[in-house]
């Protein structure tokens, strides 16, 4: 009698553990649900403004009359033609400004990986407490720090260096403001922290032991870092540049209330035409065309650069 029933207990339970067990189809569209939202949100703010705007670039007509799609090609061709210096000019001023962006922060999250200690939550904080400042506040605040009769051109003007800025056409009469070193200025202060945080996240990461094994190796210091240190922080690098360089090529701010008519991007052009001139095909291809320029640098640019972690 035993016998017989000792055989019903993996065969009774075997259908309990069956019945809650989840389905396995129900299972494979869980992760489909969670990022229902975010698609969601992509189609609805990202995906339909840019159909919306592809359809803007290739109408015509006027604001009186009313716009329609006709396929008017020509407005891109105007576009290039008409502002390729602002799209020059933005390129060139994001590419310094990247630059100067780099040279500055990379050694400050490397001291802040390797070297600040106890105190290294407290300089982060000071990294992104600019934040906590309205964009439009901290860009205004540089006209003051920039102003002819402020301490820090009175000093550079001391020491001629603005003669030798003068003489490389980033100032004009030993002034810094309305000049394109004030726009630089303003677009590498503003994006800083983009270039910090992508750099010290990559940095932090690296294993303090393949540093200790290079020296062991009596590599010097400046080998070890060439060998070891940047090429393993270099999707830092890269992701640093990239957050830098596409949002400062369409900034508008900096050149609008640092510069002067001779030193307007892009992005002022397009916001003139969309909101002063209402030729809103023109600053549609315009934007794109922006877009276009932006996204086949970037691709050339993480190609070259070969870091496998971002693509």
């Amino acid at each position: 009698m035993t016998a017989l029933a000792a055989p019903a207990g993996p065969a009774s339970a075997a259908p309990a553990a069956g019945a809650g067990a989840q389905p396995p189809r129900r299972r494979g569209l869980t992760p489909y649900w969670l990022l229902l939202p975010a698609v969601l949100w992509l189609a609805v703010f990202f995906v339909a403004p840019l159909f919306y705007q592809a359809s803007t670039s290739v109408q015509s007509g006027s604001f009186e009359k009313g716009f329609q799609v006709t396929w008017e090609w020509s407005n891109y061709t105007e576009a290039l033609n008409e502002y390729s210096g602002h799209f020059l000019r933005s390129f060139a001023y994001a590419a310094v400004a990247t630059a100067l962006c780099l040279a500055i922060a990379y050694p400050l999250a490397y001291m802040i990986a390797f070297k600040a200690g106890r105190w290294r939550n407290v300089l982060l904080v000071m990294v992104i407490a600019p934040f906590f400042t309205s964009f439009l506040i901290r860009t205004l605040a540089w006209k003051t720090i920039l102003s002819d009769s402020g301490p820090l051109v009175s000093t550079l003007d001391r020491l001629h260096v603005l003669d030798v800025t003068a003489l490389v056409g980033l100032t004009t009469d030993d002034r810094v403001l309305a000049t394109p070193l004030a726009v630089v200025c303003g677009l590498t202060y503003n994006f800083l922290p983009f270039m910090i945080l992508p750099l010290y996240t990559s940095l932090e990461r690296i294993d303090p032991k393949l540093m200790e094994a290079a020296q062991d190796l009596y590599a010097s210091p400046a080998t070890t870092f060439r060998k070891v240190t940047f090429p393993i922080s270099l999707p830092g690098v890269v992701a640093g540049t990239l957050l830098t360089f596409i949002p400062a090529s369409g900034d508008y701010i900096n050149a609008q209330l640092l510069g002067s008519p001779s030193e307007q991007m892009v992005g002022n052009a397009i916001q003139k035409q969309f909101l002063n001139v209402l030729d809103y095909p023109t600053a549609a291809a315009m934007s794109f065309v922006l877009m276009a320029a932006i996204l086949i640098m970037v691709t050339v640019y993480m190609r070259r650069a070969g870091t496998e972690d971002l693509v």
